[in-house]
């Protein structure tokens, strides 16, 4: 049951359009009758769906996959108009998704097979890797599709179950992958998509029919569900904040790298944890450096990210995550450092915030610190391979990084000492089905994507069978 609303503080689960500020439609927030129902759901698909042949689960996962991409341009559409993802970024992110669920498909009845250890007890020794149980996937808005993808894609695969709370500013897309996991033959119950409040997700994390959390979110909702996984005695996997270092030691193109490390930092408009949120630049191509991003950010103007006009871009996900990153750059400025082109937010209801090029920040301003969750490109100037790695490394972040040089030898020494869980070089960010993708520090833990998406939760379990 749906209705339709123009009240912007209208609470709970709802499309707001960044781009207008208008709210398009409401969805109610599930009973707790209904949490209760997906639950015993979860369970009782989990008895039979663990017993299912994972070359059976395979199939599944791998139409999964397939609708993703027939779907394509609906889901962008969707996700477009809920978090203002620009449209050709929004199809990308879908297809991707397809991607995701065929690595799963095709490699996961290899991840997941029994592994032979060395005894010297005689008899045979195997490590089994069998599901736990039903799980809760806790979602964020900023990539709607991929972030549901590498969690649930290794997990079915596994044989766990899956019940799923999106953020409540995504609700179409929710009911959309919904839809996918049932068309593509899923039994019922092995997918659950649950619009729960706060309060019900304490509730589902304490029931012992759940057997994991994972969560991708801020600092403090990790923090909390954290906590809440602790007390419970749950497993948990947390992907939260970053401010990842982009470090320039030197370049036979300034201009060109330049370009990479602006088109790195404008995708999602910015809005991605393992965005290049510091650029640090050695001293003598710090000035050409910061000079093409000026150039860069002047040539765009605001535009309608269903349309991704070129020289545009697009809004915040929301009025309040832009009047937040607002904030975090007058901070900034008012404390010394220096704006130069972009930092405006617009008027009225729409959240867009013109992409910014800010430099000379020093500790004490919140920019220091803080993750900036948009289009701000901060860069600092450094006179040494020590100096950029150690200003690399101050952060409370430790989610990636990369290092740029012409000598790789060289970059690959800073980037060994990088205090991250995804250290790249010559590359912002090696990307990929089969890339494993997590932090370290305030980042979180746990991994998700890859060879290592498949050995969180699951019971690697000693099997022995003796002379």
């Amino acid at each position: 049951m749906t209705s339709t609303a123009s009240t912007r503080d209208e609470p709970g689960y709802r499309v707001l359009n960044p781009a207008t500020g208008e709210v398009v439609e409401t969805f109610p927030t599930a009973t707790d009758e209904q949490v209760q129902e997906a639950l015993a759901a979860a369970q009782a698909a989990f008895e039979s769906w663990r017993e299912t042949p994972i070359e059976a689960r395979a199939k599944v996962v791998a139409r999964i996959g397939e609708l993703f991409t027939e779907r394509a341009d609906k889901l962008a559409a969707i996700i477009t108009e809920e978090m203002g993802k620009p449209l050709s970024e929004a199809k990308g992110e879908a297809e991707f998704c397809t991607d995701i669920f065929r690595y799963f498909a095709e490699e996961g009845p290899g991840l997941a097979a029994d592994t032979e250890i060395k005894t010297f007890a005689g008899g045979r020794a195997v490590v089994q890797k069998l599901p736990v149980g039903p799980l809760l996937g806790i979602m964020p808005w900023n990539y709607p599709y991929y972030q549901v993808a590498r969690f649930a894609a290794p997990n079915l695969m596994l044989g766990n179950t899956v019940i799923l709370k999106h953020a409540e500013s995504c609700p179409r897309s929710a009911l959309a992958i919904q839809e996918i996991m049932d068309d593509a033959g899923l039994p019922k119950g092995a997918y659950v998509n649950v619009f729960a409040s706060h309060a019900q997700i304490a509730d589902i994390i304490a029931d012992p029919r759940i057997q994991g959390v994972s969560l991708t979110g801020s600092e403090r909702a990790g923090a909390i569900i954290g906590e809440l996984a602790g007390k419970n005695l749950k497993k948990a996997v947390l992907e939260l904040g970053g401010s990842d270092p982009f470090v320039v030691l030197d370049s036979p193109d300034v201009r060109a790298l330049a370009d990479t490390a602006w088109e790195t930092r404008m995708e999602n408009t910015g809005q991605a944890c393992n965005s290049n949120k510091r650029m640090i630049v050695m001293e003598d191509i710090f000035d050409d450096f910061v000079a093409r991003l000026t150039e860069r950010a002047k040539g765009l103007t605001p535009g309608n990210p269903a349309e991704g006009a070129e020289g545009t871009f697009a809004p915040l996900s929301s009025r309040a995550a832009a009047e937040g990153l607002a904030a975090q750059v007058r901070d900034a400025v008012e404390k010394g450092a220096t704006l130069h082109a972009g930092g405006e937010l617009s008027d009225g209801d729409a959240a867009y915030f013109s992409p910014a090029v800010l430099t000379g920040v020093t500790p004490e301003m919140r920019a220091y610190k803080e993750e900036l969750f948009g289009p701000v490109a901060v860069v600092y100037k450094v006179g040494s391979d020590e100096d950029a790695l150690r200003l690399a490394n101050d952060t409370p972040y430790g989610l990636g990084g990369s290092v740029f040089s012409a000598d790789t030898a060289r970059a690959e020494r800073v980037a060994q000492r990088l205090e991250v869980g995804m250290a790249n070089v010559n590359l912002p960010s090696a990307e990929g089905a089969e890339i494993p993708f997590g932090g370290v520090k305030r980042s979180g833990f746990g991994r998700e994507l890859g060879p290592l998406g498949m050995d969180e939760f699951v019971n690697k379990r000693m099997y022995f069978v003796a002379d």
